[in-house]
């Protein structure tokens, strides 16, 4: 049985876990929550389970994660204050099996150097279904990384369409349930951009190797292109338990996680390429990886801040990639990026990204 610590464990990939641990009492066992918003429903939580011995703020969750005997820390907590709980489960020893985007996404050569083969396992739909089908093949066969992405509910639509978006508009994803930060960055592309990093950081793959299709039915959740022209991809339902019963489970599949297709009925699925009105996020992504070093930890600092100012109406919601833009064009880098360095860059970024708006 695997003991497992749930970071974050009250907001959607928290609660999810819960539902998945719940369901699998045979093979998982909680062993410590944290969260940092809603102490009703961490309470409840921690009852639910017939009382956890580790029950923590989130300010207290690298604590809890260092001091709790665990095999598994899933990290689903927001924003870059995730990095120091990925760090103390690969220091601790402990699989992280990681929902934290900004962690990889700010640190991501710098967390990497403290994980040893197979000890982050990615919980996100997109890489869980790469993990699962790169297993068909070897790390040289690789040709292409291809990550599939709903469009968000602005596809097709012209950017002068956009010019009045308000904070619920961006917040009606056509298939997922998820918080404000990681729905809006569905919106904007730049949660696909943020993937693209992962991805470049997780299977070790040339960032000009990894493609963004636009799937609608969001059925197909990523694939792995092979140097022979074949090309693996991932189906299943678009259910955010099946990511994270991989990574709890890694590397079986765990029984009944979710509900299979139906192939006893129709389906129709299409892809087609990035519109104008997501490309410039991905792109500021690409760019982010190629120019390296601290490029990634700036890019997601300032589109934090940029996200809260257009959720508080400082900001219309194409300023949104606009202001990462602009301070991505300001940043100087360090001459050494280091984990000891990462603060104030982040901070410098947020400070830059606020300069903007309020211009």
């Amino acid at each position: 049985m695997k003991k497992v610590i749930v970071a974050g464990s009250t907001g959607s990939v928290g609660t999810q876990t819960l539902d998945v641990i719940a369901a699998n009492p045979d093979r998982f066992r909680l062993v410590g929550i944290s969260a940092g918003h809603d102490s009703a429903l961490l309470s409840s939580q921690a009852a639910a389970f017939g009382g956890i011995p580790n029950v923590l703020g989130i300010r207290d969750s690298v604590s809890l994660v260092q001091n709790t005997d665990a095999d598994i820390v899933v990290n689903a907590v927001t924003g870059s204050r995730g990095l120091g709980v990925s760090l103390a489960a690969l220091d601790a020893g402990r699989v992280l099996a990681l929902a934290n985007k900004e962690s990889l996404i700010a640190a991501g050569p710098l967390l990497s150097s403290h994980a040893g083969a197979h000890r982050i396992v990615p919980v996100d739909s997109e890489h869980a279904a790469i993990a699962q089908a790169l297993r068909a093949g070897h790390q040289q066969e690789v040709r292409r990384l291809i990550l599939t992405a709903s469009g968000g509910p602005f596809r097709g639509r012209q950017r002068k369409e956009l010019q009045d978006v308000t904070p619920q508009d961006a917040l009606r994803h056509p298939t997922w349930s998820m918080g404000r930060t990681i729905t809006t960055n569905s919106a904007t592309l730049m949660n696909k951009g943020f993937e693209l990093i992962e991805a470049h950081y997780l299977f070790s793959v040339p960032i000009e190797s990894i493609e963004v299709v636009v799937h609608r039915q969001s059925v197909v959740h990523s694939m792995v292109e092979y140097v022979d022209g074949s090309t693996i991809a991932q189906a299943a339902r678009p259910d955010l338990r099946l990511a994270i019963a991989s990574a709890l489970n890694w590397p079986d599949h765990l029984p009944g996680a979710v509900e299979p297709l139906d192939w006893s009925v129709s389906h129709s699925w299409d892809f087609e390429p990035l519109d104008d009105v997501g490309s410039p996020a991905v792109e500021l992504a690409r760019s982010a990886v190629r120019m390296g070093g601290s490029y990634p930890a700036v890019l997601n600092a300032a589109n934090e801040v940029a996200v809260d100012a257009f959720h508080s109406r400082a900001i219309g919601f194409l300023d949104i990639v606009d202001v990462v833009d602009a301070v991505l064009n300001e940043h100087r880098p360090p001459e050494v990026f280091a984990m000891e360095t990462l603060q104030s860059i982040e901070t410098e970024a947020r400070r830059s990204a606020t300069r903007f708006i309020r211009r």
